[in-house]
């Protein structure tokens, strides 16, 4: 089972998502939380798989709610869902450490699948929020020590790169590129160095960043 707390100000959300989650069979919902100052109590307590996080809340936002449990080494893999199809805000929550970005209007499947994707530590991005993210980045771009790329990835890395921004796991990528999966673990070590990123999360955000995926 998926461990599965929900942060959300709205009752009516809350109680929504936990209704459709409570459908589905390998995911338990464990727990809701009504706002980031009762996420940042909750998490350490109750260690949940994946946090499914809003954005906009009283007291303690979500953003500030990802800084703080990233700062103290209790962040889970999270799923930020949102109103707001808003680049700028996708860009601060993925640097503060989000897994995963998704408009409240998702799909029950999109959205368990995405559940799915970051407890298997992948990520989980709605392509209806590539268009606002691209555009947040040309009119915002990084500061260098962000957007410092070390080697410019090879034809066969790009692919993998692809596949790492739809939420592929190394299994999934070596049977879609019938390669070893000890190959692929090579491609995405070698591409995390080659761009500077510390996880797969900010290796993605970079090949947006970068325009590296075509």
């Amino acid at each position: 089972m998926i461990r599965v707390l929900i942060v959300d100000d709205q009752t009516l959300v809350r109680q929504g998502v936990r209704g459709l989650l409570e459908l589905v069979p390998d995911i338990e919902v464990i727990g809701e939380a009504c706002d980031g100052q009762e996420a940042l109590e909750k998490v350490p307590e109750l260690a949940p798989d994946v946090l499914l996080l809003d954005i906009r809340m009283p007291r303690v936002n979500g953003i500030e709610v990802l800084q703080t449990l990233s700062e103290a080494g209790t962040l889970p893999p999270t799923l930020v869902l949102t109103t707001f199809d808003d680049g700028d805000t996708a860009i601060a929550a993925i640097k503060a450490g989000a897994k995963g970005l998704m408009l409240k209007d998702v799909s029950l499947a999109d959205l368990t699948q995405a559940i799915r994707n970051l407890a298997e530590d992948r990520t989980a991005f709605q392509p209806a929020m590539t268009e606002s993210l691209m555009a947040a980045l040309r009119r915002s771009p990084s500061s260098p020590s962000d957007s410092y790329v070390v080697e410019a990835p090879t034809a066969r890395e790009r692919e993998v790169l692809q596949l790492i921004c739809a939420g592929y796991s190394n299994k999934e990528i070596a049977d879609l590129l019938a390669l070893a999966e000890g190959t692929v673990k090579n491609h995405v070590s070698s591409l995390l160095l080659k761009l500077n990123a510390r996880d797969r999360t900010r290796a993605a955000l970079k090949a947006l960043e970068g325009g590296l995926l075509g």
